[in-house]
């Protein structure tokens, strides 16, 4: 077989990223960042935060039953303990953390910390249970990601910001449980799919008692108008978004689109100025833009491919 000549330049179509990849990660972008500035339309709203979390979690719960019937709960031998954790990473726990956390702080707090703590906390874990290898790159990337957390954070912290501190907390909780989730799915041996069946039919399960017994529904009493915002929202931010990054992840690579991640926080911003009035502050900047870079470094969007 006779082999090709060095000077023998690529086609265009082999180093170009496909638009369809790239088009797809950047709405996987604006379901997530919409999702967090929705959330907290709801609980600043009509809505008690425990409505919104009812709407997080049972739209996609029924939609994802006849999925789950078919495929079984998933606990099987030797999967017991990694769907547990995926329970308590993306399900009930971290629906709580994530919602409740926008009662005490703005949508442009909750896209920076909550999103950008991600990778940190997932990049920690896997070092320390999975003795994953971090490069030189990635290192730099995750020191930025600490580095806007503590400036934003820490600002806020000590200029007293009235309650703040406990939404900070509660984002940077969220981050810890979905970093949690990323490598309890690794263990489980579920696709996407089920797992998501699994997580949200078990945590709606566990919340439909508890709701309407002992949390006071309101659904009955507010406008049908923000019950619809937030039941379209978990639709989209939480099932659709799941297509469209798999889509990027199939068109671009995993690394490629994981490093789309990087605009969400400063999608949050945005999107929470038109919609709720929210207008970060310069220190809020600064941290959104070290999160971003910090992201984008840690999922290698600067390391060069060998296309072929």
């Amino acid at each position: 077989m006779t082999q090709p000549s060095a000077s023998t330049s690529p086609p265009i179509a082999a180093t170009a990223l496909p638009l369809a990849g790239i088009l797809a990660a950047l709405a996987t972008v604006l379901l997530w960042a919409a999702g967090l500035a929705v959330t907290r339309f709801g609980v600043t709203g009509s809505l008690s935060v425990w409505d919104v979390i009812f709407l997080r979690l049972t739209p996609p719960a029924l939609l994802l039953l006849p999925l789950l019937w078919r495929l079984g709960p998933g606990f099987a031998p030797g999967r017991s303990g990694p769907v547990a954790l995926m329970l308590l990473g993306a399900g009930l726990p971290f629906i709580c953390a994530s919602s409740i956390g926008t009662l005490f702080a703005p949508t442009a707090h909750a896209g920076a910390l909550m999103p950008g703590s991600m990778p940190l906390f997932t990049a920690l874990l896997g070092w320390l249970v999975l003795r994953d290898r971090l490069g030189r790159g990635r290192l730099i990337g995750l020191g930025l990601i600490l580095a806007g957390v503590l400036a934003l954070g820490g600002y806020h912290l000590f200029a007293g910001s009235a309650g703040l501190w406990r939404g900070h907390l509660l984002f940077l909780t969220g981050g810890l449980l979905w970093a949690t989730y990323t490598l309890a799915a690794r263990q489980s041996g579920l696709g996407p799919w089920h797992a998501a069946a699994v997580v949200y039919v078990f945590s709606a399960l566990a919340y439909l008692p508890i709701y309407f017994l002992a949390l006071q529904p309101r659904l009955l009493i507010v406008p049908v108008f923000e019950i619809g915002v937030q039941a379209v929202q978990s639709v989209l931010s939480g099932l659709l978004s799941m297509y469209t990054f798999g889509f990027a992840v199939q068109k671009l690579g995993a690394g490629r689109a994981a490093a789309f991640g990087a605009l969400v926080p400063a999608m949050a911003a945005l999107l929470a100025i038109p919609l709720l009035g929210e207008w970060p502050e310069p220190i809020t900047w600064g941290g959104i833009l070290l999160i971003g870079l910090g992201v984008a470094l840690a999922s290698g969007a600067f390391i060069r491919h060998n296309h072929t």
